[in-house]
C-alpha cells in the first residue's frame, strides 16, 4: 500500500470516528431535532450516513452494482437502536475499505465505474461534513479537526459547482470575512458556519 492510500484510509477512519462520536452524543430526546440539512431530522441524517456505510461492503467487497443492491438500503435502516445500527454499518465500511486489495478495485456507482480510492475519498468528505451538521443539530462543539477539514475541502472543491445541480446540496454561499478552511468547506456546500 502506498503512502497516499494509507493516508486516505487514515482520514476515512478518523472521519468515521468523528461521526461516531456525534452519534453517541445524541440525547434520547434529540432524534427528531432539525439539522442544517433541509427537511432532515437527526434521525434522518444518521439514517442517511448509516445507509451509505451499508453500501460499502456491497460495492467494494462483493462487487455489486446499484441495480443488484436495488432498494435494500432505502427507508429506515436504523431500527430500534440507531446507535448500534450506525456502529455496525461503520464497522462494515471500515473493514471493507481496509481489506487486502480493496483500494485497488473499481466500484460501480450510480454514475458509473469509479476507483475505490475515489469512492473512499467521497465517503470520507461526506462523513466530515455531516459530522458538522450533526454537531449543530445536537448542540455539541462543531469545530472539525483541521486535517479532516483540509482533506474534505480538497476533495469537494473540484466538483463543488456540480453538487448544487444534483438537488442534494444547497447552492454555495459566500464564506464570511476572514474565513477559515472550515467555513470555506461549509460555504462551498451551501452551509453557513
Amino acid at each position: 500500500m502506498d503512502n497516499d492510500t494509507a493516508a486516505l484510509l487514515a482520514r476515512h477512519s478518523e472521519a468515521l470516528d468523528l461521526f461516531s462520536a456525534r452519534v453517541h452524543a445524541v440525547g434520547p430526546d434529540q432524534w427528531d431535532a432539525p439539522t442544517p440539512c433541509a427537511e432532515w431530522s437527526v434521525r434522518d441524517l444518521v439514517n442517511h450516513l448509516t445507509a451509505e456505510q451499508l453500501w460499502v461492503p456491497e460495492l467494494v467487497t462483493r462487487g455489486a452494482d446499484p441495480e443488484a443492491v436495488g432498494d435494500a438500503y432505502d427507508g429506515d435502516v436504523l431500527g430500534a437502536d440507531p446507535v448500534a445500527a450506525w456502529d455496525a454499518a461503520a464497522a462494515g465500511a471500515r473493514e471493507a475499505f481496509v481489506a487486502e486489495g480493496a483500494t485497488a478495485r473499481t466500484v460501480v456507482l450510480s454514475y458509473g465505474e469509479t476507483p475505490a480510492v475515489a469512492y473512499c475519498a467521497q465517503m470520507t468528505a461526506d462523513a466530515v461534513v455531516h459530522a458538522w451538521d450533526l454537531s449543530r443539530a445536537i448542540g455539541v462543539p462543531d469545530r472539525l479537526p483541521a486535517r479532516l477539514v483540509d482533506f474534505a475541502l480538497a476533495e469537494v472543491t473540484p466538483y463543488a459547482d456540480d453538487l448544487a445541480g444534483t438537488g442534494l446540496f444547497a447552492p454555495p454561499v459566500e464564506p464570511p470575512p476572514g474565513d477559515s478552511a472550515q467555513s470555506r468547506l461549509l460555504a462551498v456546500l451551501g452551509r453557513r458556519g
